[in-house]
C-alpha cells in the first residue's frame, strides 16, 4: 500500500479546519456587506483600523505581550537550567508540576485566580488574618493591566520553560567540560557555550509565548473585568456583540500578518544550534 495514503486524512482535516476558515476570513476581511447583503470588495475596513483608537489597542496588545514574554523568559530560563541540573532531585516531579496546569482548560485556570485575587478572595482574607491590612480593607489585585500581565505569565510560562529545557537537556556536555578544562570560569562557560547553544530553545519559547499572548482575549476579559481591552477582545466583540464580521476579519488578517512578520525576525534555529563559541 502506498504510504501517501496515510497523509490523506490529515490533508482533508487541514483543508476543512485550517484552509477553509482562513479563506473565509480573507474573503470577509477584504469585503464589506452591502445593503442587499452582498459582499463587495473594499479596503475601507483597513482604513478604519489605521486610526488612533485601534492603533492604540494594537500598541497596548503588543506591549503587554512583550512584557509578559520578557517576564516568562526571565523566570523560565533559570527554571529550565535548574531542571537540567545533574544534582537536582525529583526532576520528574518538578516537571509534572509544571505540566499539570496545562492539562486544564485555560478558562478554568484563569477563573480560579478570581477566587484568590478578588477583593474578598483567599489572599485578601489571609492578609487580613495576619494583620497586613485592616479587617474591612483589601488590596486591589484585579481589574488592571497588572492582573492581565500576571494572567499571561501564569498561563504561558510553561511554553517558555519546556522548549528551553528540551534544548538544554540535549546539549553535549563534553563541550562544557572542554571549556572548563581550558580554564573558562562559570560565567564564561555560560556566556560563550551554554547560552549560544540554548538560543533555539529561547527562540521557540519566545514564539510560543508571544503569539498566544498577543491574540488572547479571555485572560484580559476575566482578570480585568473588561477594563483592559486588547486586540483579541476587540476582534471577539466584532464577531459576537457587534456582529461586524467584515471588520473583525480585517483585524484578524492584520494580526496574522503582524505575527508572520515578527516570526521572520526570530533567530534561525538551525544556524544557532550548530554550536556555541569556544574559548
Amino acid at each position: 500500500m502506498n504510504r501517501r495514503w496515510y497523509s490523506y486524512p490529515y490533508i482533508v482535516w487541514a483543508l476543512i479546519f485550517i484552509v477553509v476558515p482562513l479563506i473565509v476570513v480573507l474573503v470577509y476581511g477584504i469585503t464589506v456587506q452591502g445593503p442587499d447583503g452582498t459582499l463587495n470588495i473594499s479596503f475601507a475596513n483597513f482604513k478604519r483600523f489605521f486610526t488612533p483608537v485601534y492603533l492604540g489597542v494594537l500598541g497596548r496588545s503588543v506591549l503587554y505581550a512583550a512584557i509578559s514574554t520578557f517576564i516568562c523568559l526571565i523566570i523560565g530560563y533559570p527554571a529550565a537550567l535548574i531542571l537540567t541540573s545533574k544534582n537536582l532531585k525529583h526532576k520528574s516531579v518538578m516537571m509534572l508540576l509544571i505540566v499539570i496546569p496545562m492539562w486544564m482548560n485555560l478558562l478554568l485556570r484563569t477563573y480560579s485566580w478570581l477566587t484568590l485575587l478578588e477583593n474578598e478572595g483567599l489572599i485578601n482574607q489571609f492578609l487580613r488574618f495576619i494583620g497586613v491590612i485592616e479587617q474591612d480593607g483589601y488590596i486591589q489585585f484585579l481589574y488592571g493591566k497588572g492582573a492581565v500581565i500576571f494572567g499571561m505569565v501564569y498561563n504561558f510560562l510553561p511554553f517558555m520553560i519546556l522548549p528551553i529545557h528540551s534544548v538544554v537537556s540535549k546539549m553535549d556536555y563534553s563541550i562544557i567540560e572542554a571549556a572548563e578544562d581550558l580554564g573558562a570560569g562559570k560565567v564564561n562557560v555560560f556566556r560563550k557555550v551554554i547560552f549560544p547553544l540554548s538560543i533555539p530553545g529561547i527562540s521557540s519559547g519566545i514564539t510560543m509565548v508571544f503569539v498566544p499572548a498577543i491574540t488572547t482575549f479571555a485572560i484580559s476579559s476575566i482578570l480585568s473585568g473588561n477594563n483592559v481591552n486588547l486586540l483579541g477582545n476587540v476582534i471577539e466583540k466584532q464577531f459576537g456583540v457587534g456582529g461586524d464580521w467584515n471588520f473583525g476579519s480585517t483585524m484578524s488578517l492584520i494580526l496574522m500578518l503582524m505575527i508572520l512578520v515578527s516570526l521572520l525576525f526570530m533567530p534561525d534555529s538551525e544556524k544557532e544550534s550548530q554550536g556555541g563559541m569556544m574559548l
